[in-house]
């Protein structure tokens, strides 16, 4: 299936707008079912989140390695349903063609979405590349046999590369200018890095709504749904953005 959702991955067309950046992340223990993920909406000019969304679901997958997007991908969904927002660009903590099928999860994301999206990986999952120089920008090609599918890119001195890719209707140059522009001195770009902050957030606060959402996969809605309106948000529908 992988390969051939592969085929209808758009990898051509430049970016010719970058006002608002979605970047998502997502927290679990691949041992326990229970997933939470956060969506945020980066506004690139003054580098406000001016929206963020939350969801959390179970899941029967296993954790296996080259397959995460079945695993991750349902409650990434939840979360970006929920969008007031429409993003010009999405970027996603994972793989986009940088996968040995070439699509990761950015690519399953951005098929389903149907709006620009690129992947931006801490670690890398297949292929080649040379060690970028020092300075933040610097970049070298990621090559897996013979074929080029992203880049090893520098976003900040003395700190290792993160991994850019296409995911779905965006060009790798401008993969690589978003996560470039968003950076702002961080090895994670912007809105990634606060995705990441929130969910941690989320772990440590019993009164996140989180946490409530949590409770509610369990048994009746906690308090702190109700607060923020989310009682009847346990299963929403995920349309498309385009």
């Amino acid at each position: 299936m992988q390969r051939e959702l592969a085929h209808r991955i758009d990898s051509r067309q430049p970016l010719t707008q970058l006002k608002y950046v979605a970047g998502a992340d997502i927290s679990y223990n691949k041992y326990d079912p229970t997933m939470y993920a956060t969506v945020l909406v980066y506004r690139v000019a003054d580098g406000e989140i001016v929206e963020a969304q939350d969801a959390v679901a179970t899941t029967t997958f296993p954790y296996v390695p080259g397959l995460l997007t079945f695993r991750e991908a349902p409650v990434y969904l939840r979360a970006f349903a929920k969008l007031r927002t429409i993003p010009d660009v999405v970027m996603i903590d994972g793989q986009g063609m940088a996968h040995p099928r070439r699509i990761g999860l950015a690519s399953h994301v951005g098929l389903w979405l149907g709006v620009p999206t690129l992947g931006c990986a801490k670690s890398l999952l297949c292929g080649e590349f040379r060690e970028p120089k020092p300075k933040p920008g610097s970049m070298s090609m990621l090559k897996d046999r013979g074929e080029q599918i992203g880049y090893a890119v520098r976003t900040k001195p003395s700190c290792k590369p993160v991994f850019v890719s296409v995911g779905h209707r965006i060009d790798l140059a401008s993969a690589v200018r978003v996560v470039l522009t968003t950076a702002r001195g961080y090895r994670i770009c912007g809105s990634m890095n606060c995705a990441g902050k929130r969910l941690v957030e989320g772990s440590r606060n019993p009164y996140h709504p989180l946490v409530g959402w949590a409770e509610a996969l369990r048994g009746p809605p906690h308090p702190c749904q109700r607060q923020v309106g989310l009682e009847d948000s346990a299963h929403p529908t995920t349309p498309r953005m385009s």
